[in-house]
């Protein structure tokens, strides 16, 4: 699995191939579908390699905020299209939202079950996460979707594809825990760390920053949970909610399973 995580960049966090896994009447197509964190800090050298895999369309899943704090680089040149929302997607990334009550892993744990029990009812990410599926429908090229840490807002974007493309539950649960894999941990934490010890005036114990810079079982274990108290099924939330009609999932099937 860790040849996902190629090429190998230095700047950005967790940026990988999702594609690769055996779908409903073939495999997801390589080559089209990257994730990662933001590109604030991409260095020279992963720009250049980034230029190399023609990626068209970025989804950068981000609220306004975020964005404008954190602008993304770019190669030059590029002349592709950022899809974002005109507004917040959520309060902050949820390993920046902390408080002085964070001293526990278990409640830096809870913290983030908490992210993936509202991400469900989110107006802002219902509308990311359309867009998102429309994209990858409608655009040529290869795509990248990212938000912050690339692992929440974007790790369940990709599960959401996934899932359509008739990728097995435990494949996409893979995928998804895939992040605690990636060999760029220093660079989220180098983004993160810092600011949480600052609003909390104190050092974080190494268990609960890894609880909120990691991805566990249990959080995408709410997601569904969630999703299934509010609609029935997942399924059922893609159409009601997202709006995805079989129409969708037939062009998404016809280009990316192959």
């Amino acid at each position: 699995m860790t040849d996902r995580f190629q090429p190998p960049l230095e700047g950005i966090h967790n940026f990988r191939d999702y594609g690769g896994y055996a779908a409903d009447g073939g495999t997801v197509r390589r080559g089209l579908l990257y994730r990662s964190g933001q590109h604030v800090k991409a260095t020279d050298e992963d720009l250049e390699a980034l230029r190399a895999l023609d990626i068209r369309t970025v989804i950068d899943l981000r609220g306004i905020t975020e964005r404008e704090m954190n602008p993304c680089r770019r190669h030059e040149g590029w002349a592709g299209e950022v899809i974002a929302h005109d507004g917040e997607t959520s309060s902050s990334p949820p390993h920046m939202d902390i408080d002085a009550s964070t001293t526990t892993a278990q409640y830096a744990r809870d913290r983030m079950l908490s992210v993936y029990t509202r991400m469900p009812a989110n107006p802002a990410m219902h509308a990311m996460f359309g867009r998102y599926l429309n994209a990858l429908a409608d655009r040529e090229g290869a795509s990248l979707v990212h938000c912050f840490a690339g692992k929440d807002r974007t790790g369940i974007a990709a599960t959401l594809l996934l899932h359509i493309l008739g990728v097995s539950e435990e494949d996409q649960r893979d995928e998804f825990l895939l992040t605690n894999q990636a060999p760029t941990l220093a660079v989220l934490r180098a983004q993160s760390v810092p600011g949480i010890e600052a609003r909390l005036g104190r050092k974080v114990d190494d268990e609960s920053i890894r609880a909120l810079l990691e991805v566990h079982e249990d959080y995408l274990a709410r997601f569904h949970k969630t999703v299934r108290e509010m609609a029935g099924s997942l399924d059922a939330w893609l159409a009601d909610t997202i709006g995805v009609d079989e129409g969708l999932r037939d062009r998404l099937r016809a280009k990316f399973v192959a």
